[in-house]
């Protein structure tokens, strides 16, 4: 999972307001029970030491949202007086959070977000396309095709002395307007950096938008007959195989992430061994099991790779002031400020983690603890 997204959030200091929400709004008496659970969590900010100016500018963004139906969450994180960042989550949170502290609270947010796949989904016939991409973020992007080609687009029953001309008319003009549709799923492919491009709907045109996608497309294309551009269509089955691409993709990176660590033996296994990979900028992507009710800490400094499990390892790097705080915001920071990636394991996928913690290495060298002694 790429970080990027956070970095605003380590790129002013703190204190931070993080607050996590159950935000939907689908009964009639849920604008009451939205405006109740604020309540209780701004009491918890206030009593916390969280500044005035800093709630009321989380309140506002609470009150304000643009509701969505059905069940959902708010995730908010502000700091002097002003929100840096506001993410939707597609489920309420396990439950509601607010906390006030030196670094952001987001690992709750990176664990409910998983694996976040970019895509393209093609829903094509003769005549044209409807696509939509969706960054790894999260934006969407969408893209309507009529093709160039509008005559002569079924073949003409057997028969007469003109078949044969019109049969290759309508063969080419589903070429011409599968290339339209194939040009514009590249450039979203390329805006969103997509993993996987889906192209479903009529058979014929699929194929021959297939045919012509650029090379670098070609190993992530997955074709079905799934879908239909027909008004009132049932859109179930392309939604289907869209959501079941997509899981097996998260599946895959989750599988090659623990293999790369399985591969290091002990190298890069446990806190400790993630907390000095972290002070080298060794991490090339770091392994967590969540659990929602951790509460380890750890001291750091100012900068992301000053972070240790004890105070006078910071204070021999000569941070004056080392601060307390939760583990997983350290390691959070750590990583963003690195540019190394996470992936998010479920106690299922990674029973023997020592510590709950690993990370796959960019390098080894003599001074990588544990090196020699697997």
């Amino acid at each position: 999972m790429q970080l990027s997204f956070l970095r605003p959030l380590y790129d002013r200091p703190g204190p931070w307001c993080s607050v996590y929400m159950d935000a939907s709004r689908d009964t009639h008496d849920s604008r009451p029970a939205v405006d109740l659970r604020w309540r209780a969590l701004k009491g918890r900010l206030l009593e916390q030491g969280a500044d005035q100016v800093t709630v009321e500018a989380v309140e506002e963004v609470v009150r304000r949202h643009d509701p969505m139906p059905g069940d959902y969450g708010i995730a908010v994180f502000a700091t002097r007086g002003r929100v840096v960042l506001t993410e939707y989550l597609s489920a309420p949170p396990l439950r509601d959070l607010a906390t006030w502290s030196a670094l952001p609270h987001t690992m709750p947010l990176v664990a409910q977000r998983g694996e976040q796949i970019a895509w393209v989904r093609v829903l094509a016939d003769r005549i044209g396309a409807d696509a939509i991409a969706v960054s790894a973020g999260g934006v969407p992007r969408k893209a309507h095709v009529v093709g160039r080609e509008s005559y002569q687009l079924h073949q003409v029953k057997p028969g007469g002395w003109s078949q044969s001309r019109y049969q290759r008319a309508a063969m080419e003009a589903w070429h011409h307007n599968a290339g339209d549709a194939a040009a514009a799923t590249a450039e979203l492919a390329d805006k969103v950096g997509a993993d996987v491009v889906v192209v479903a709907g009529d058979i014929r045109a699929t194929g021959m938008i297939a045919a012509q996608l650029p090379e670098r497309l070609q190993d992530m294309l997955v074709r079905t007959d799934a879908g239909s551009r027909s008004r009132g269509a049932d859109p179930m089955l392309m939604d289907d195989v869209t959501v079941q691409t997509i899981a097996e993709i998260a599946d895959q990176r989750i599988s090659t992430a623990l293999d790369r660590f399985g591969v290091q033996e002990d190298v890069g296994a446990g806190l400790d061994a993630v907390v000095s990979a972290l002070q080298r900028n060794q991490v090339d992507t770091m392994l967590i099991v969540d659990d929602p009710s951790a509460d380890g800490e750890l001291w750091v400094g100012p900068e992301p790779t000053e972070i240790a499990t004890d105070p006078r390892q910071l204070e021999a790097m000569s941070v004056a002031d080392p601060q307390r705080v939760r583990a997983d915001a350290a390691l959070l920071r750590a990583l963003v400020g690195t540019d190394a990636e996470l992936t998010v394991l479920a106690p299922e996928e990674a029973p023997e983690l020592t510590d709950g913690v690993g990370a796959v290495l960019r390098y080894v060298d003599a001074g990588t603890p544990g090196r020699g002694n697997g």
